[in-house]
């Protein structure tokens, strides 16, 4: 009788996985795929790395100053009456570095002349509380047509070790013709710059100043109060 003959089974040998010449000349190829990847890798850690080195070494030279009120005002004011600190101390202004918040102790800075002025009582900066020299100076409240200078008294004044201390000043009109029917103080450079540094200006809170008329008034009612 004649043998079936059975079919012909897929080869699972030598040809089916391929010679060994073959895979010799696949791993040299293998292995050069990831030193390739590894060394990309690598380059982009040391890469990143250096720009992170360079930052820490040389952060940014740029610099700004502010001027600070460093006390509050002595409410309320009345026109006429001297314009004081809060517990009648004078008025404080200081110099300081706007990143690190230190007072400006030395350096030519640190003894330069500030002007006190009077600021609209809405003004306010950006949401960040900045502003331009521009808007600051835009919001300057003058005196009223006829009426005297607004500020009477030491409107200038010399920092020393970058602080200053406010001497003799004044209003010498209220407050209520203003579009917010208040003031606020404040103090700037000339130009907003020093030796090409921005010095940012400084302002206080807002408040009303009244007619001196009503201080009498206002000092009998408190004494029914003591």
């Amino acid at each position: 009788m004649s043998q079936k003959r059975q079919p012909d089974e897929p080869k699972i040998g030598r040809d089916a996985a391929g010679s060994p010449e073959e895979k010799r000349q696949k791993v040299p190829a293998l292995k050069g795929s990831v030193k390739e990847e590894v060394e990309s890798a690598f380059a982009n850690y040391l890469s990143s790395m250096t720009r992170q080195s360079v930052k820490e070494i040389s952060p940014s030279t740029s610099r700004s100053l502010q001027l600070q009120f460093k006390n509050k005002l002595s409410l309320p004011i009345f026109t006429g009456a001297r314009i004081e600190g809060e517990d009648s101390s004078g008025i404080t202004i200081i110099l300081v570095d706007a990143v690190t918040g230190q007072v400006i102790t030395s350096g030519q800075e640190s003894s330069m002349k500030v002007e006190i002025v009077v600021l609209e009582g809405d003004f306010e900066g950006d949401e960040e509380d900045n502003w331009t020299f521009e808007e600051f100076s835009n919001n300057i409240v003058k005196e009223r047509e006829g009426k005297r200078s607004l500020l009477t008294g030491d409107v200038f004044v010399d920092l020393k070790q970058g602080i200053g201390v406010v001497g003799e000043l004044s209003f010498t009109d209220n407050s209520s013709w203003t579009r917010s029917r208040k003031f606020k103080l404040g103090a700037r450079t000339a130009d907003g710059y020093f030796n090409g540094v921005r010095v940012r200006e400084a302002k206080t809170e807002s408040f009303m100043v009244k007619d001196h008329r009503g201080e009498c008034k206002f000092i009998i009612h408190l004494s029914l109060f003591i």
